[in-house]
């Protein structure tokens, strides 16, 4: 299961990575930019630092599902990305709006981005990290 959960830690990071650049660069640049006075520059944000956040999360996401969650199988690990979607999606999106200037549209997008996010990384999770088969 070791292997399997390590894949699955470099899947959903490839994942999850592809899914910001396409959301923050491609669909939110125009609010980003209408938005300008809320956010550092381009140049005093720190992109490395946002890889290895991303990658801690990535890694906490996989090992909770790989070490708590039972069964693992398909239907789970796509139950358990809907879950931690749900909750992730509200603070990052709804949570920030709460105390942010932000665009209501802005945190709309937040939440449906993190909820999507976590959907399909408990998909991939689930369809890669298995139970071992039982013995008869």
């Amino acid at each position: 299961m070791l292997k399997r959960s390590v894949l699955s830690i470099f899947a959903v990071f490839l994942l999850w990575s592809v899914m910001d650049f396409l959301i923050h660069n491609v669909l939110l640049q125009s609010t980003y930019e209408a938005t300008a006075y809320l956010w550092r520059p381009m140049e005093e944000m720190n992109i490395p630092l946002m890889y290895v956040v991303s990658f801690v999360c990535v890694t906490a996401f996989v090992a909770i599902y790989a070490l708590l969650v039972a069964p693992k199988r398909f239907s789970t690990g796509l139950a358990y990305g809907a879950l931690l979607g749900l909750s992730a999606g509200m603070s990052m999106g709804f949570g920030s709006y709460a105390y942010m200037p932000i665009p209501l549209g802005l945190a709309g997008t937040w939440f449906l981005a993190a909820f999507t996010k976590s959907v399909l990384a408990g998909a991939l999770v689930g369809a890669l990290v298995k139970d071992p088969p039982r013995q008869n």
